[in-house]
């Protein structure tokens, strides 16, 4: 019994792998193709030629590339200063409603991002913002911020407040012990929560969508791309670019973080 239990377990692990990787397998297979305007399985023949194609012919990428670099930096740099902030804020303050407000930081992630893109896109109307990559830095921001305020949190209060208290003693002020002392301990939950907000925010589509206006970013050009195909192959090259951007920082950050105690709401 235990042993087909146990077999029965591997089975229900291997399938659950199957069916959440398996569609990126197919994202590999179909750069490949030799097929320019459809899907065939199993693909006609296998070429390399895309990937000079996306390169060499396809400037229209490198315009949403760049701006979803620019827009995923600028808004994990908002994440990292505010999101510090306010973790440092809420870890050592004592009132009536902290777990209120804290539930307020998470809840932009928590809430579906249509609703979230909604909203922004509703205050930046009342507010006569045009549409920019400015709109679209603090709509990313809005999520990026709860990630990293995630896990300095939890970094925060694994700080012995006497270690704060004994370098106030000894002459430091707030910004030398905040770098001689917090800071070193909380670096590595700063650099897991930056990687985190950059990935999310380089592969966002639905908060993009709201607050884009006629600007594309890369998964807009990817979702354009999908609609009203040009050279379907060329897209599944551009798809392991992305692929490549988000998985490498999510793996740096896992390795900082793997402990589990690193990471605010490793537990949800």
């Amino acid at each position: 019994m235990r042993s087909e239990a146990g077999w029965g377990l591997k089975l229900g692990a291997a399938a659950g792998l199957m069916f959440l990787h398996l569609p990126l397998l197919l994202i590999f297979l179909y750069a490949f193709t030799t097929e320019e305007k459809s899907f065939q399985f199993p693909p006609p023949g296998l070429t390399t030629k895309w990937f000079a194609t996306a390169w060499f012919d396809r400037p229209d990428i490198w315009g949403p590339l760049y701006l979803s670099i620019k827009v995923a930096a600028i808004a994990t740099l908002l994440a990292l200063i505010f999101g510090t902030l306010a973790a440092a804020a809420l870890s050592r303050a004592k009132f009536y409603g902290k777990d209120s407000l804290s539930l307020l930081f998470i809840l932009p992630i928590a809430l579906p991002g249509i609703i979230t893109g909604i909203a922004l896109r509703s205050a930046f109307d009342i507010m006569n913002l045009p549409f920019s990559t400015w709109t679209i830095i603090l709509g990313h921001a809005t999520f990026c911020i709860v990630v990293v305020y995630n896990n300095v949190l939890a970094r925060f209060r694994r700080i012995n407040s006497n270690m704060v208290e004994a370098s106030m003693d000894l002459g430091a002020d707030g910004f030398q012990t905040f770098r001689f002392v917090v800071l070193p301990q909380i670096a590595s939950a700063l650099l897991a929560g930056g990687m985190l907000a950059f990935a999310l925010s380089f592969d966002e589509v639905i908060v993009t969508t709201f607050t884009a206006g006629q600007q594309s970013t890369l998964p807009i050009w990817m979702l354009q791309e999908l609609i009203r195909p040009r050279q379907r192959p060329v897209t599944n090259v551009v798809a392991i670019i992305v692929i490549a951007v988000t998985f490498i920082p999510i793996l740096c950050a896992y390795y900082l973080t793997r402990e589990g105690e690193h990471t605010g709401g490793g537990g949800r």
